[in-house]
């Protein structure tokens, strides 16, 4: 379903992002990449989508790597879920689910949001699946709570019943138990379509609670891959624990290969 090969990005001050990043995602699994700040989790999201272009290696979605060319033709194939829910505050929840249809509209229907029939009628099912009842249509998205708020990101992320969904940091500015609500949400509505997810969190317990498969990366490198089972306290202290100093003019510690965070043994 989604494949990243021997992926790095580099910019122009020198700067590594992620550093020969090798990882192939099957239909309908949930997973999740865990790190700090900088560790290339947004990075690898948003090559996904097109937003970076790797310096080295390949990213592909169903078979087709993803490029300028091929854009178009991936993006409804695609659907995104924002940390900040990315909403147009002022215009209704309606109008902000139906959204999720544009990239397959014709450019004058997207102009007048002329939406055809099928398509709002699908709007107000998925609001219903999200758990919003039919009097939120007409509200404004800024009248919402932020919980409610991301469940019409939800909503709008399947409306085109996208085969894989991207979330980054989608409960990063809510508190636990909405958290732990709206990621409950995400992993049953793709588990009934089958879809693949990509979501990067910071909350590790979250990642063991919701995740099939965590991916942890520290400085753009591959640390951990493999059951939340298995991602125990020792690989999430080595995970988050802070760089050593480095001399002046020496280059950075390396990262820990993922081999060497062993499974906690189980007492």
């Amino acid at each position: 379903m989604l494949s990243f090969e021997s992926v790095g990005m580099r910019y122009a001050n020198g700067t590594v992002a992620l550093d020969s990043v090798s990882l192939a995602l099957p239909r309908g699994q949930f997973c999740v990449v865990l790190g700090s700040s900088g560790a290339g989790k947004s990075t690898l999201l948003r090559m996904v989508n097109g937003l970076v272009r790797p310096t080295s290696g390949r990213v592909s979605v169903q078979g087709v790597p993803v490029s300028p060319a091929s854009l178009a033709r991936l993006r409804p194939r695609i659907g995104m879920v924002h940390q900040q829910f990315n909403l147009v505050t002022r215009a209704s929840v309606a109008a902000n689910v139906l959204s999720g249809a544009l990239p397959v509209l014709p450019a004058w229907r997207a102009l007048l949001m002329r939406y055809p029939r099928e398509l709002r009628e699908r709007a107000c099912a998925l609001l219903e699946e999200v758990g919003l009842q039919p009097e939120h249509l007409h509200r404004r998205v800024s009248e919402l709570s932020g919980g409610q708020q991301q469940r019409v990101g939800l909503a709008r992320a399947f409306m085109l019943n996208p085969p894989l969904l991207l979330a980054d940091e989608p409960v990063a500015s809510l508190d636990p138990r909405i958290s732990a609500q709206v990621l409950a949400l995400m992993r049953q509505q793709a588990g009934e379509r089958g879809t693949t997810v990509l979501c990067s969190l910071h909350q590790v317990e979250l990642a063991r609670a919701y995740a099939d498969r965590i991916v942890a990366l520290r400085h753009g490198r591959v640390m951990f891959d493999g059951p939340p089972a298995d991602f125990g306290p020792a690989a999430a202290a080595a995970l988050y624990a802070a760089a050593p100093a480095s001399p002046a003019g020496a280059p950075p510690a390396p990262a820990m290969p993922a081999h060497s965070l062993a499974p906690v043994e189980q007492g």
